[in-house]
């Protein structure tokens, strides 16, 4: 699909405030409510948009201590990756779980609430998981930039 200047204005709205009504939208892009309803609808239907949700502060619902985790499996094989991966999607201190290339095999986005709760988590679930190799995690500071819009 092919984006228009009109989509990739509307998609920019969208992701800063998806709670918008057409009517707000539409006054922004200069077209009808109907226009505007069909132009989401189209971009739902292709996939572009694929769901709408909640950020949620973390400091708020006291889950503030983020992690960085590297994992290098022992053997890269594909048995290994499938299980591993199938595994790991079901921790639900992890937000993000990205297999990269390198020195490691699987880089993760952990969030809990604080250092005890992090060594909880390695201990009783993510090192129970078969087939990982080694772990080296890093812990943020402070949090420079954070943003789930997509720049188009």
């Amino acid at each position: 699909m092919i984006l228009d200047a009109i989509d990739k204005k509307l998609l920019d709205l969208l992701q800063k405030d998806s709670k918008r009504t057409n009517k707000e939208l539409s006054n922004k892009l200069n077209l009808s409510v109907t226009a505007v309803y069909e132009r989401i609808k189209k971009l739902e239907k292709e996939g572009v948009i694929s769901k709408y949700v909640t950020l949620v502060k973390k400091e708020k619902v006291e889950k503030t201590f983020v992690a960085f985790c590297h994992i290098k499996l022992v053997q890269h094989t594909q048995d290994y990756v499938i299980k591993f991966e199938k595994e790991v999607a079901n921790l639900v201190e992890v937000l993000e779980c990205y297999h990269i290339s390198g020195d490691y095999d699987y880089l993760l986005k952990v969030i809990v609430k604080d250092m005890d709760a992090f060594r909880e988590f390695m201990v009783n679930k993510l090192t129970s998981i078969n087939h990982i190799g080694s772990t080296h995690s890093m812990f943020v500071i402070n949090e420079v930039k954070h943003t789930t819009a997509i720049n188009i």
